[in-house]
């Protein structure tokens, strides 16, 4: 290394320190020290501090922090620098990543939604991984034994029954509990340009959705992280020793395009916009896509054959839905691999009339809300976070109605979220 590098890198190792204050740091892009990796080959000619940059693409920023340290990652298929893996690329660079720890779908991203997923040794890497997502959700104290500070560097989605942000919490319980640093990547939330949705009540708590927040939270996973710090929402109110390293050149209102999908049946951009609205319908009896290509861009049901022209044949697919609702029937309903999703940021809203209109166009309504028919995630009330919704849609209430039900807890949430943000 010359001496000329290693200078640059003695004063980023001062300037984290420096900032190193308090339970909570963030550190953010310094265009000042070259970065070795680029968001796309063809912006290789723009300067770098023009680009959006993750967390963990900015290296310089935090890999001389890492010098000595035994390294836990709690890591899956999106966490990337460049083209290669965030593990790989912080192997070559000489860190010591000791554990592996894997949340929902497995740390290559490839088990199926609720799927069971088992403790492993990474055949790549030789490196030991704790599921999050089988027997364990909380790193135990063995876990961590020999990890000096744990990782975070996963991609979310912004929504409060997406099941990272789950993961971070349990992870940050136990890091507190054990002493243990997280040090967090963070990344782009592709809804972070709004907030919709009741704040969860606390008596739906469930593994979708652990905190009150509204459906459509509006941060990123390191401003998510900032507010269980700091609303004492840890077990035994424990306060988790963090580190954020911010996204560079990033606003909640930059269009963000994931570059891998984040869970298997989020497996376009369409899908993932569509998302805080379309998996409402995993609390009903319908299908939302699963067993098809177009995963929650498309709804129906053999019962609506004459009600809507569209339709669709859901199969078994592995890695995706093995036995979705109505394999090899035929489905009739709504096609939205076309909406334009760029009303979401007009409307700052998810889209209720769909599931007023399915409702109302349902012959057996007694069913609709009956989520225990496709043994999905959960009920209605779970993944809305609050007990009158059921109530409302079957009432025929108004979307207006609806939503006036949810003040004034959303607004109140709008106001508190204000004190955690990382970015405009």
């Amino acid at each position: 290394m010359s001496q000329s590098i290693t200078k640059i890198l003695n004063t980023v190792v001062l300037a984290i320190l420096l900032q190193a204050c308090g339970s909570s740091t963030t550190v953010a892009f310094n265009p000042a020290v070259p970065n070795p990796y680029k968001v796309k080959a063809e912006d290789f000619d723009k300067p770098v501090k023009d680009k959006l940059l993750t967390g963990a693409e900015q290296v310089d920023l935090y890999v001389p922090y890492l010098k000595g340290k035994r390294v836990g990652m709690v890591v899956n298929q999106t966490s990337i620098i460049g083209k290669e893996t965030t593990i790989d690329s912080l192997l070559k660079l000489g860190v010591n990543i000791v554990k592996i720890f894997g949340p929902e779908h497995g740390f290559r991203g490839n088990a199926s939604n609720g799927t069971h997923v088992d403790d492993e040794v990474d055949a790549k890497t030789g490196i030991k991984v704790i599921s999050l997502y089988g027997k364990n959700s909380i790193p135990t104290k063995a876990h961590l034994a020999d990890v000096d500070i744990m990782i975070f560097d996963i991609q979310d989605v912004g929504v409060r029954f997406y099941t990272y942000i789950n993961t971070l919490q349990h992870v940050m319980e136990a890091c507190a509990a054990n002493n243990k640093e997280v040090l967090i990547l963070d990344r782009p939330n592709p809804n972070g340009f709004y907030i919709d949705g009741p704040v969860l009540d606390p008596k739906y708590k469930s593994g979708i959705g652990l905190k009150p927040i509204p459906a459509v939270h509006g941060l990123t996973v390191g401003e998510y992280a900032q507010m269980l710090n700091g609303e004492n929402w840890l077990d035994n109110k424990l306060k988790c020793k963090i580190k954020i390293i911010k996204v560079a050149n990033y606003t909640h209102d930059t269009p963000y395009e994931l570059p891998v999908n984040p869970s298997p049946n989020l497996n376009t951009p369409q899908s993932i916009l569509l998302y805080p609205t379309t998996c409402l319908f995993e609390g009903t009896y319908l299908n939302y896509g699963r067993g098809t290509q177009f995963p929650f861009t498309i709804v129906g049901a053999p019962a609506l054959k004459g009600k809507y022209s569209f339709s669709f044949t859901p199969v078994s697919l592995k890695g995706m839905s093995e036995s979705p609702l109505f394999m090899n029937q035929v489905c009739y309903g709504i096609d939205l691999r076309n909406y334009d999703t760029n009303i979401f940021r007009k409307t700052k809203q998810i889209n209720l009339a769909w599931i007023i209109e399915l409702y109302k166009n349902s012959p057996n309504k007694a069913d609709f809300f009956n989520s225990s028919l496709s043994k999905q995630m959960g009920t209605i009330e779970k993944l809305i976070g609050v007990g009158d919704f059921r109530k409302q849609i079957i009432a025929g209430v108004s979307e207006k109605e609806i939503r006036a039900s949810w003040e004034p807890g959303l607004s109140k949430y709008k106001t508190m979220r204000k004190k955690y943000l990382l970015y405009p």
